[in-house]
C-alpha cells in the first residue's frame, strides 16, 4: 500500500515538473495563450503547484480555437513555433462543426505516440501480434497515431484503406490477424458483413477488438454484442481527441473502466456550469492539460466529455485500482457528451443510454434517431432496421418499446425500417439527425 501511495505523490510531482516545461517552452512565444493570458516577455506566470495552475489559468474552450482559425486561417495563432518547425496536420472530424486543423512538430508527435502505446501496453499487446487498421487513412489523427505505435511496438501492421467491408474481412482471417482496430459500429459492421457473405468468423485468431470513436466499447450491451460476434476477442476501449491526443486506456481488471493516462495529460473534472471540481462518483466534465505537446499546446482545454472519477485527480492518497495502478480512473468510461444530451417531455436523454438498450437486442441490426422540435416540445423518434434473421418484427418493436418505458418512462415511437436501409458507418456513427 505505501509503494501505491508514494508513486500517487510522484505522478503529481511529474506532472507538476512537465507542466512547467510546458509553460516555459510555449509562454509567452505562443501567440494565441501570449494573447489569451495577457502576456509579455517579462509576464510569465510562475506556476509552483497544480493546484494554483487551475486558479491562475482561464478555461480553454473549443469555439475558441474555432474562431482563432476562422479569424488567421489556415491554421490560427495556436503555435509556439514557426510554421517550417511542423511535420504533421490532421484535424478533428467536424461532428459538431467545422473542423479544426492541428499541427505537431515531431516531437510533439513522439510523445503521442508513446502516449499511445500505452493503450497497447494495457491491453497487452506486444511483438507477435498481427494488427488490423480497419478504417481509411484520412486526416483524423487516431488512425495514424494507431498505426505508427504498433510500428514501434513490433506488431505486424496491416492496413485496410481503400478496401470493401468484405475484402477487409477476408484479409483479418486469411493474414490471421490478432488485434483489430476500429470503432465499435464498425466491429459490428464487419460481423454483420461476414454473416451475409457466410464467412465464418469463428475460424478469425483475433484476440483483441481496440475500438474508441464512441462511448459503445464501455457500454456493457454493446461490448457484449461485438464479442458475441467476434468469437474469442475481447474488447479493449480507450478513447482520445485530435486536440489533446490518446487519453485513456481501458482498465485491464475492470472493463467499462478508463484510466487516464497521466504521464501525458493533468487531467480535472468540473461541474459544466459552475466550473468547481466535482466529487469522487460524480459526474462532471473531463478537462485536459496535455503535457507534451508544446507546438500547439492546450492549458485547460474543455473537452466536452462527461465522465465520473473513482476520486479526485489532486488526490494524492489512493488506493490501487484492481489493476495496480493509481492513475486517475474514470468509472464507466465517457458517459456522454455535454452538447448531447436531449430533454424529452422532461427527461434527460443521453446517446449512450440509448445505444445501451438498443444493443440488448440482437435482432436491432442497426438504428436511427431523429429529433425534433414540435409546439415547443422535443420530440424524439427510433428507426431500427432488423436484422434479417429477426422472427418476429414487431414483437421487436414491442420489446423496444417496454424497455424505453421501463428505463426511461417514456413512450417513444418506435418504426421498423427494412433491411439494409439505414446508413453504415466505417468512422463515428452519426445515427442522432436533427430536425424533419
Amino acid at each position: 500500500m505505501e509503494g501505491s501511495l508514494r508513486s500517487r505523490t510522484e505522478r503529481r510531482q511529474e506532472q507538476l515538473r512537465a507542466l512547467q516545461r510546458l509553460l516555459a517552452a510555449t509562454l509567452p512565444a505562443n501567440p494565441f495563450y501570449a494573447a489569451k493570458l495577457g502576456l509579455t516577455s517579462r509576464g510569465i506566470p510562475l506556476i509552483d503547484g497544480l493546484a494554483e495552475f487551475a486558479r491562475a489559468i482561464p478555461l480553454t474552450t473549443k469555439p475558441e480555437l474555432a474562431a482563432d482559425q476562422a479569424a488567421r486561417p489556415p491554421f490560427g495563432t495556436n503555435l509556439t513555433f514557426p510554421a517550417t518547425a511542423y511535420t504533421r496536420l490532421h484535424q478533428t472530424s467536424g461532428t459538431s462543426g467545422r473542423p479544426l486543423r492541428w499541427l505537431d512538430t515531431p516531437e510533439s508527435w513522439d510523445r503521442l505516440v508513446e502516449a499511445w502505446a500505452e493503450v497497447y501496453r494495457a491491453a497487452g499487446v506486444g511483438p507477435g501480434d498481427r494488427a488490423y487498421f480497419a478504417f481509411s487513412f484520412g486526416p483524423f489523427i487516431g488512425f495514424w497515431m494507431a498505426f505508427e505505435a504498433a510500428e514501434a511496438l513490433g506488431l505486424l501492421c496491416v492496413p485496410g484503406g481503400g478496401l470493401s467491408s468484405v475484402a477487409r474481412v477476408q484479409a483479418i482471417l486469411d493474414l490471421e490477424i490478432t488485434v483489430l482496430c476500429c470503432t465499435p459500429t464498425y466491429a459490428l459492421h464487419l460481423a454483420e458483413v461476414a454473416t451475409r457473405q457466410e464467412i465464418p468468423l469463428d475460424r478469425s485468431k483475433v484476440r483483441l477488438i481496440i475500438v474508441a470513436g464512441e462511448p459503445g466499447g464501455s457500454i456493457p450491451a454493446t461490448r457484449a454484442r461485438i464479442e458475441a460476434a467476434w468469437p474469442g476477442a475481447r474488447v479493449f476501449d480507450h478513447h482520445g481527441m485530435t486536440e489533446v491526443g490518446p487519453v485513456t486506456f481501458e482498465c485491464p481488471a475492470q472493463p467499462g473502466r478508463l484510466h487516464v493516462i497521466e504521464s501525458a495529460h493533468l487531467a480535472e473534472v468540473i461541474d459544466p456550469v459552475t466550473g468547481r471540481p466535482v466529487g469522487p462518483g460524480e459526474q462532471g466534465e473531463l478537462v485536459l492539460t496535455p503535457l507534451g505537446r508544446t507546438g500547439s499546446p492546450l492549458l485547460r482545454y474543455r473537452t466536452g466529455d462527461l465522465v465520473r472519477p473513482a476520486f479526485p485527480p489532486e488526490a494524492t492518497q489512493v488506493a490501487p485500482c484492481a489493476c495496480g495502478r493509481v492513475e486517475l480512473p474514470l468509472e464507466g468510461g465517457i458517459l456522454g457528451r455535454v452538447d448531447d444530451m436531449v430533454i424529452v417531455r422532461g427527461v434527460n436523454v443521453y446517446p449512450a443510454a440509448v445505444e445501451a438498450i438498443i444493443r440488448r437486442f440482437p435482432d436491432v441490426a442497426e438504428y436511427q434517431v431523429t429529433i425534433a422540435e414540435r409546439d415547443a416540445m422535443t420530440e424524439m423518434v427510433l428507426r431500427v432496421e432488423p436484422a434479417g434473421t429477426c422472427p418476429d418484427v414487431g414483437g421487436l418493436v414491442r420489446q423496444l418499446d417496454a424497455a424505453f418505458r421501463g428505463d426511461f418512462s417514456l413512450r417513444i415511437p418506435i418504426v421498423a425500417v427494412p433491411p439494409e436501409s439505414l446508413p453504415r458507418f466505417e468512422l463515428k456513427a452519426r445515427r442522432w439527425i436533427r430536425g424533419e
